[in-house]
């Protein structure tokens, strides 16, 4: 079983590599999102409840 881990990746590889580009776009966003207010974060709540009653998936919000 080492073997084939270190050929494949054990499961925690595997689970970080498939979260990393998502992490990614995080890291990104960073920047834009430590300037905002209190208030702009409380705003920027409501959109995303928004966006999700129009449908959008939780998935797509998870970087902002």
């Amino acid at each position: 079983m080492k073997l084939l881990d270190k050929i494949f990746g054990g499961a925690n590889s595997r689970q970080i590599k498939r979260i990393q580009k998502t992490v990614e776009k995080i890291n990104a966003l960073e920047p834009q999102f430590s300037k905002l207010s209190d208030q702009a974060i409380r705003d920027k709540t409501e959109e995303f409840k928004q966006r999700v009653k129009k449908g959008e998936s939780l998935e797509s919000l998870l970087p902002e």
